[in-house]
């Protein structure tokens, strides 16, 4: 974590996250991870010095001591992929916001946790017509955001 300038953003599902804290010398199943989201999310978030989005059924993201957790995510983001379409949102969000982020005038938390937002609903935008896949909800993100 090194080359982080400031604060990275870590994206990992429960695997990766199980992966992530052997490396850093604490040994969590992934099932304890499922069992309790919020706990390794901080648990990671303290140990790297980097904000986390712990990708589940319940997302949680987690900067330290701060940590929110998302009500349940829609089952279309199950679909392979849209991991991948978060982090792209995510980063387009703090692209878009870096100067105020930089600023203080915008937190990074909360940028974060706008981005986590705008993809369920793109995702649930997207499931309405048919089975979805990730571009399906990379695809729908303008649509939300045209409409909100």
């Amino acid at each position: 974590f090194e080359n982080c300038i400031a604060t990275c953003v870590l994206t990992p599902h429960a695997g990766e996250a199980a992966a992530l804290l052997a490396s850093l010398g604490k040994t969590i199943a992934r099932a304890e991870i499922e069992a309790d989201p919020m706990a390794a999310a901080i648990l990671i978030s303290k140990l790297t010095g980097q904000l986390t989005v712990l990708k589940g059924n319940r997302t949680v993201v987690a900067q330290g001591e701060r940590s929110y957790q998302f009500d349940s995510a829609p089952a279309v983001l199950a679909t392979a992929g849209s991991g991948d379409v978060l982090a792209g949102i995510i980063g387009a969000m703090l692209a878009g916001n870096a100067q105020d982020i930089l600023s203080g005038e915008s937190d990074l938390f909360d940028v974060v946790k706008a981005a986590i937002t705008l993809q369920a609903k793109a995702a649930e935008l997207a499931a309405k017509n048919s089975t979805v896949v990730a571009l399906d909800i990379a695809e729908a993100v303008g649509r939300v955001i045209a409409n909100s």
